[in-house]
């Protein structure tokens, strides 16, 4: 038996309806929120050492969010699915609908520079240069890399590619939306755990893991329906969803549906294998913590004394070098990526190494790091 992990975690934090309001409050907002809380914390630090304004922190904090939303926002409509958005008839709010998902790290990197240029602008003669405001926000803009592909991680997306290494993931949690949103009356929650009475098997050369996934019903259902339920209606629903079929292996049989009881509850279940992929969004959240020690390491070395453009360079080398190869373990996030040679987020990473590279050499012949005067 391999080490698989299953990750059978629900996006929400809790459910709960309060004064008539149903409240499903996610990990991704709470991660993504806490970016920004964390790192402005963060940057008060850095302007405090660097004698700058701590008022103009708060500033920064409010470009950064709206810059970080929308542009990652258009990003997604812009680069991944820009026939979806504007074909004919289509609804041109649903590009306002970010809670519907599509968010793209590439669009809020470019929306974060252009805002750059408008706060340094004003904040120039201050000492505040774009590239020295630049290499102290992505101390920040890692930070929040890492939080938002935790919460990639939480709502199961951006997945990678099937593998056999033994810290695959099996994503489990379609199962649960597949079988509450024909059932929510009938089905308290879902759970998906390892089937302890079966081997893992290997077809071809990919290994599958052996999954029950469990019902709870609610009391009534249980006195009534519920032998017919985990014969035919858990099945069905589980294999009519494109979802489970992406991290379900629904060719290897039996099902054995039974009905148990656990912790004084009904309990339908049907028996599975799951198909272990890369955590691209840990290797990626990994990825970006260690950046994010790195660049304040190297900034705390020589504080306002460092090169201008060094951390800067260093990011943008370093992050979409990396996501350039984590491209070639995910699977692809829309279909017209499959044409063509190089996935989308490797197209754009691209000219962000190499604008990487350019500003490290610029940042070597400026060793003096005269920044507090504003001079490069």
């Amino acid at each position: 038996m391999l080490s698989f992990v299953v990750w059978d975690v629900s996006p929400e934090i809790f459910t709960a309806d309060v004064f008539g309001l149903h409240l499903e409050p996610r990990w991704y907002g709470l991660l993504f929120a806490s970016g920004f809380l964390i790192g402005q914390q963060i940057l008060f630090h850095i302007f405090k050492k660097e004698n700058k304004p701590a008022r103009d922190v708060e500033t920064l904090t409010v470009y950064m969010l709206i810059a970080t939303v929308v542009g990652a926002r258009l990003g997604h409509v812009l680069f991944y699915e820009p026939e979806e958005y504007f074909k004919s008839g289509a609804d041109m709010l649903r590009i306002f609908k970010i809670w519907e998902g599509g968010l793209a790290s590439h669009g809020a990197a470019i929306a974060i520079l252009f805002t750059f240029w408008l706060y340094t602008r004003k904040k120039k003669h201050e000492g505040q240069t774009y590239l020295w405001l630049a290499d102290r926000i992505v101390i920040i803009v890692a930070l929040c890399g890492c939080l938002i592909r935790l919460g990639n991680l939480m709502n199961a997306e951006i997945i990678g590619k099937p593998t056999n290494a033994a810290w695959g993931f099996v994503f489990a949690g379609p199962a649960r939306s597949a079988i509450t949103t024909p059932f929510p009356d009938q089905v308290l929650k879902v759970r998906t755990v390892r089937n302890q009475a079966a081997q893992d098997t290997v077809i071809g050369s990919q290994a599958y893991v052996p999954l029950t996934v469990k019902a709870f019903v609610e009391k009534e259902f249980a006195n009534t329906d519920i032998n017919s339920f985990a014969q035919r209606d858990l099945p069905v629903a589980l294999g009519q969803s494109r979802e489970v079929r992406e991290h379900f292996n629904w060719n290897i049989k039996p099902f054995s549906p039974a009905v148990s009881s656990e912790g004084g509850q009904t309990v339908a279940s049907v028996n599975v294998y799951g198909v272990p992929r890369h955590p691209a969004q840990l290797y990626e959240a990994i990825s970006c913590l260690l950046l994010l020690f790195f660049l304040f390491w190297l900034w705390n070395r020589t504080k306002e004394r460092t090169p201008q453009g060094l951390l800067l360079g260093t990011f943008l080398v370093v992050c979409f070098g990396l996501r350039f190869f984590y491209e070639y373990l995910k699977e692809p996030q829309v279909n017209f990526e499959n044409e063509l040679p190089l996935y989308m987020g490797q197209w754009l990473s691209i000219p962000a190494v190499v604008a990487g590279f350019i500003i490290l050499f610029i940042a070597s012949r400026n060793r003096t790091g005269k920044v507090a005067s504003g001079k490069s």
